[in-house]
């Protein structure tokens, strides 16, 4: 089978080197001198991306796998998700703690469009402004434990604004290896000196302070709260302490972490007790645990200013619909009043990593919440277990490089507070059975 895999892998690199080819080039120049370029660089089915997107489609139908990306899910995408005609168990969504379908916050929605329609139709600097923003912005606020907070329209372009805007040419951003690329796309976009460092690695992060720090104006050090390719944590005592010792700014992407972290899903801060004003910047999304769309940035009044007159990406865009901002504070403010949902995610999620482990599967450094991956290792074969998993009524996606390191493919199991112990044992087990069939 490995035999079988590296010719298949072959051939495919000898075809796509083919079609590179057999592109036509044109001519240095024409006959009135004006110069040309190569006809490759005019077409899209040369550019590099087709021709990795085209060899990958080439590989799978080879190997007998569908795509398994762009899937439909026909209804609400839960612990289970109608798709192509079945309810599945579904692996594949950030509904953690089962609001987004709640019929409260459907609710929510309705009375937000019914009353504000379906765009605020301007940036909110403008003519945007609704009070539902200034309300979700002022619970946010309030869960942080800080001055304020402002909600951006894309959970993206809030990492890519923010750090787009604060930093310049003349400082430095130090951030973790596996930090969103939101995060990576900001640190360009910005001009300033970017240097990652190892993974959850607070020495190493130390000692590149050490050497670079007095070289530069402001320095940022960015981290995430949950790492949603691995399911582990950062030491954030040992993170704000480095950052106080040589003056930087510290900031944590809670994307994955807000409404799954600590006792009452506050996230990072409340997971390892410490005061939200340690950490200068809190960003984290809408999409995830609060059933909406959008991002936000969390801490004082300055920072928050900044952001609102300044920040491109809120001061140039469109402000959150309602129906769309209205669904995520009802959903924050059902979180804080219904601790028991946070809890049972806790507690499915600790049962998957056991029951994982218990079954000899590779789960990395997942902590057990909402977020465990089984490392397979090789692209092919998590290709090939999510394709028979999905054949039986199970939906998880493989992930392969350049999303996670070489060697290191994975099936990437996100847990709902929905999920049953039974829905855990059957996916295990078949799992097992898949393993043992594609050997």
């Amino acid at each position: 089978m490995t035999q079988q895999r590296n010719d298949l892998k072959a051939q495919l690199l000898a075809r796509s080197r083919q079609r590179t080819r057999q592109v036509p080039s044109a001519g240095q120049t024409e006959s009135a001198g004006e110069p040309r370029v190569a006809e490759r660089f005019t077409r899209f089915d040369a550019h590099p991306g087709y021709q990795q997107i085209a060899m990958i489609r080439e590989g799978a139908q080879q190997l007998g796998l569908n795509n398994p990306f762009f899937r439909s899910h026909e209804g609400t995408a839960g612990a289970t998700s109608r798709m192509a005609d079945r309810e599945r168990i579904n692996f594949a969504s950030y509904n953690y703690l089962g609001f987004s379908g709640d019929p409260r916050v459907n609710q929510a929605a309705c009375d937000a469009v019914a009353r504000y329609g379906t765009s605020v139709s301007a940036s909110r600097v403008v003519s945007g402004e609704r009070p539902i923003h200034g309300e979700l912005e002022h619970v946010l606020a309030e869960a942080y434990g800080v001055e304020d907070a402002v909600a951006f329209v894309s959970g993206h372009a809030t990492n890519v604004s923010t750090l787009g805007y604060l930093m310049g040419p003349k400082d430095l951003i130090l951030h973790d290896e596996y930090i969103h690329n939101s995060s990576l796309v900001g640190a360009q976009l910005s001009g300033a000196r970017r240097i990652p460092f190892p993974h959850n690695d607070a020495d190493a992060l130390e000692a590149l302070l050490t050497r670079h720090r007095g070289q530069f104006e402001r320095t940022l050090i960015v981290i995430e709260g949950l790492y949603s390719m691995d399911g582990d944590v950062p030491n954030l005592p040992r993170f704000i302490e480095i950052k106080r010792r040589h003056q930087a700014w510290l900031m944590v992407d809670e994307a994955h972490s807000f409404g799954v972290l600590g006792e009452r899903g506050l996230g990072l801060r409340e997971h390892f007790a410490i005061d939200p004003r340690d950490v200068d910047i809190w960003m984290g999304t809408l999409s995830k645990s609060l059933a909406g769309c959008g991002g936000y940035i969390a801490g004082c009044r300055e920072l928050v200013e900044i952001l609102r007159y300044l920040a491109p990406g809120f001061l140039y865009s469109v402000g959150l619909p309602a129906q769309v901002a209205a669904p995520s504070l009802a959903a924050l403010k059902l979180m804080q009043q219904e601790p028991e949902r946070v809890t049972r995610l806790h507690a499915i999620s600790g049962y998957f990593l056991e029951q994982a482990r218990a079954r000899g599967f590779d789960t990395g450094h997942s902590i057990g919440a909402a977020v465990v991956p089984i490392i397979v290792g090789s692209s092919p074969l998590a290709a090939r277990l999510a394709h028979e998993l999905f054949t039986q009524g199970i939906n998880v996606l493989p992930i392969v490089p350049p999303a996670v390191p070489e060697r290191s493919a994975r099936l990437r199991f996100f847990l709902s507070c929905d999920h049953t112990r039974e829905q855990i044992d059957q996916t295990l087990a078949t799992l097992v059975a898949a393993w043992q069939k594609s050997k």
